[in-house]
């Protein structure tokens, strides 16, 4: 008999359960002995009436997280062992994982003045978001990519790349990944590739950026669809004229927001014109100074930063209800089903990922939105 067995039963005298009695004890341990667990004792934990999540809203102050960085520039080396000078964001809830919410990976990555970081690659999909800052480029498979305040960029998953600061400055940046899910699921792979990247040129557009981004246009050369999108960065000029133009035509009396006072775009695969990863969503959002946007709660889970202005954040429902005042690069959590309402006490821009495209592949994403029918 099992006598180290992680399954622990208990015989409560309790509605829907069976009466103690000492032949139920001894079900019970023969139970713990070969690693059954019965439905009857758990259904309310798997089988909730709405989602549970473990993770908790929380707010991450980018002063602070820039501070820290600044410091682990000074004392940590960039170079194999480490890889990365990257600072994940740990939720409370998730009992100290290095995850941002179950399936979600964000960090404040920094890189000193004419620094490499060196390159790999990995079956995790990535992205990069500056906030502010400039002068690195980020090669992928040998594709030198500017980084830019404001800029999109993408890095999918088995994609060798590296990191290389030109300039005299340092710079930090937050990064994505779906670090939680493929540990989750067992799929991870990685590998190393060079201690330095293979290019250090700085061009202001990569490769990828002249043949794939140009707006409504593609490649006749290029006609298979593509897994994730191979635009290697969303340039915030683009993103930017998008969400002045939502707002424009607004106030013209024509239809494009999202609600009132409310602009949105979504970064898109234009070999398919969906997300821009098989993994995570990617969005930018404007708000009008004094907007403030209907409650909306979604099944899984999003990471926003605040790109500019301040506003306020508030989330959960009755007694599970926080609200955080917000400002420029501070980044919060939204767990699965938690509703999320936003104001802006002046424009408000705000970056956004999320695990979206997971719960709608396996047909169980669902949306509840404050008024609507």
């Amino acid at each position: 008999m099992t006598t180290d067995s992680p399954v622990r039963l208990t015989t409560p005298d309790a509605p829907g359960q069976p009466t103690p009695t000492p032949e139920l004890a001894q079900l019970y341990r023969g139970f713990e002995s070969e690693l059954l667990v019965p439905l009857w004792t758990e259904i309310g934990d798997l089988m909730p009436a709405s989602p549970r999540p473990a993770a908790s809203a929380h707010v991450w102050r980018w002063a602070r997280l820039l501070e820290l960085a600044r410091r682990s520039g000074e004392l940590v080396p960039v170079g194999r062992g480490g890889e990365r000078r990257a600072i994940a964001l740990a939720n409370p809830g998730l009992g100290g994982a290095p995850y941002a919410t179950p399936t979600l990976w964000a960090a404040i990555q920094y890189l000193n003045p004419r620094e490499d970081a060196p390159v790999h690659r990995h079956t995790q999909h990535a992205f990069r978001f500056v906030v502010e800052g400039e002068g690195v480029w980020t090669v992928v498979d040998g594709d030198p990519v500017a980084m830019r305040r404001g800029d999109f960029l993408l890095t999918p998953g088995w994609r060798f790349h590296g990191h290389h600061n030109q300039s005299d400055t340092p710079m930090a940046w937050l990064d994505g990944l779906d670090i939680p899910f493929v540990h989750a699921v067992g799929s991870a792979f990685f590998e190393l590739g060079p201690d330095v990247v293979s290019d250090h040129s700085t061009p202001a557009r990569s490769r990828a950026e002249r043949l794939w981004a140009h707006p409504g246009l593609r490649p006749v050369s290029a006609p298979d669809s593509t897994t994730s999108s191979p635009i290697a960065a969303y340039r915030w000029e683009h993103t930017d004229a998008a969400l002045t133009d939502q707002l424009a035509l607004e106030s013209e009396g024509y239809p494009g927001v999202v609600e009132p006072g409310h602009a949105a775009v979504r970064f898109s695969n234009p070999t398919t014109g969906g997300d821009v990863l098989p993994t995570m969503r990617a969005e930018m959002h404007r708000l009008r100074g004094g907007t403030r946007t209907a409650a909306r709660r979604e099944v899984g889970s999003s990471v926003w930063q605040v790109f500019d202005g301040t506003g306020r954040i508030l989330l959960g429902a009755g007694l599970d209800q926080h609200e955080w005042p917000v400002t420029r690069g501070d980044l919060f959590v939204v767990p699965s089903w938690v509703p999320l309402t936003l104001t802006a006490d002046e424009p408000l821009d705000l970056f956004r990922f999320s695990d979206t495209p997971l719960f709608e592949r396996l047909h169980s994403h669902r949306v509840q939105v404050e008024g609507a029918p």
